[in-house]
C-alpha cells in the first residue's frame, strides 16, 4: 500500500541551516560549523474539516531541530539525526520520519560537496 492510500501525507523541510559543534576532532568540540538538516514527516491525514490541531506546524518542526542542534557538542551526525527523529515521532499525527544531516565542510584530501547521514524511523 502506498502512502496516499494509507492516509499519510508528507511534510518536508529541506536544507535547514544551523551552526553546531559536531565531530570527533578536538577543535570540532569548540568551534561551531555549518550543518544542513532535511526533515520529512509522514503525517496521518484527518478526514473531514481540518483544523490547526489536525496538522503538523512547520514552525514546531523547525524549532525541535534547532533545539537538538543547540544541545551541545556531539561526535557524530548519526546522533543528531537520531535525536531529531525521536522528537519528531513524539509529535501528534507523525507516523514515520526521514532525517538527513549534512556537513558541507569536511576535511578530506579531495573535493567533496558534503558528508551526509540519513535515517528513517517509524512510530512503534
Amino acid at each position: 500500500m502506498n502512502d496516499a492510500a494509507a492516509g499519510l501525507d508528507v511534510v518536508t523541510l529541506k536544507a535547514m541551516r544551523f551552526h553546531a559543534r559536531i565531530g570527533v576532532l578536538p577543535h570540532e568540540a569548540e568551534i561551531a560549523q555549518s550543518i544542513e538538516v532535511d526533515a520529512s514527516l509522514w503525517v496521518r491525514r484527518k478526514t473531514g474539516a481540518v483544523t490547526i490541531r489536525d496538522i503538523v506546524d512547520y514552525r514546531r518542526v523547525y524549532d525541535l531541530v534547532a533545539e537538538v542542534v543547540a544541545e551541545g557538542h556531539v561526535s557524530f551526525l548519526e546522533e543528531v539525526a537520531e535525536r531529531i527523529a525521536g522528537r519528531a515521532l513524539e509529535l501528534a499525527l507523525v507516523e514515520r520520519v526521514r532525517i538527513a544531516v549534512r556537513k558541507p565542510h569536511v576535511a578530506l584530501p579531495g573535493p567533496l560537496a558534503y558528508a551526509e547521514v540519513a535515517l528513517e524511523r517509524s512510530r512503534g
